[in-house]
């Protein structure tokens, strides 16, 4: 292993990621789980390799705001029993069933180099966080929910449920991140306002399909959990953003 290679792309990835690992597997921190740290420590390196620090950001950004937003109204979650399991600490199913697809998008980069693949990635992690901010505010703060299909008042919790609050904070999160992806794109964005409408409305429109699978697909099918669901949102996110670009001339 030369020196070049050390200090490559990949390079720092493996010794940033290991560094981190380490330091998460000794702290107290209730995030993860001890097996979720290590394979966020697989995602990370996947991450920084393919896309570097820019896509290191934006899968930073929705695990502190995703963990942030967990613990809003915590108290009130657990006495209704709508609380994330685990106090909300994360294991190896959420962490690939929120970023699988972004995994993909950054090795996709590495391998098959254009700015489509920036699209995608940061239009899954918008979906995925506007899911989270959506329901983790509804839940805490939402003072009637609803089923997506038939408006239906249904209890905070259900599957598929949407609440007005929880709608707004999923769409502003969306919006939120996928200006800091524009933000930070460089040439992968070249400053075009199409890129950031492509990316925000991919995600808002993923997460409305998520939620009607939360309602019409999960209760059928025993096999599509939340993780599975998840998969299927982002990676919806991702191909509805690379076809509005490629249909908008975006990165051509």
């Amino acid at each position: 292993m030369g020196q070049g290679w050390l200090l490559s792309q990949w390079g720092v990835a493996l010794w940033l990621n290991l560094l981190l690992v380490g330091l998460a597997l000794q702290s107290p921190q209730k995030a993860l789980t001890r097996a979720g740290v290590l394979h966020a420590g697989l995602l990370g390196l996947l991450v920084w390799g393919g896309l570097g620090w820019r896509g290191y950001l934006v899968v930073a950004a929705y695990f502190l705001v995703g963990t942030a937003v967990t613990r809003l109204g915590i108290h009130r979650k657990q006495a209704q029993g709508i609380a994330e399991k685990r106090g909300g600490a994360r294991g190896p199913e959420n962490v690939w069933g929120s970023a699988l697809t972004g995994a993909v998008c950054a090795v996709g980069y590495a391998f098959f180099p254009h700015s489509l693949w920036w699209l995608g990635y940061s239009a899954s992690f918008a979906a995925k966080l506007a899911d989270t901010v959506s329901s983790e505010v509804g839940k805490a703060y939402g003072r009637q929910t609803f089923l997506i299909t038939t408006f239906q008042p249904v209890p905070a919790g259900t599957e598929g449920a949407v609440s007005l609050e929880g709608s707004l904070a999923g769409v502003t999160a969306a919006g939120g991140m996928s200006a800091l992806a524009w933000g930070i794109g460089g040439e992968w964005v070249g400053g075009d306002p199409w890129w950031l409408s492509a990316c925000w409305l991919a995600g808002i429109l993923a997460t409305l399909a998520e939620s009607w699978m939360g309602v019409v697909l999960q209760p059928r099918l025993a096999w599509m959990t939340n993780e599975v669901v998840n998969g299927i949102q982002t990676t919806l996110a991702a191909l509805l953003a690379v076809g509005l670009g490629a249909l908008l001339g975006i990165g051509a």
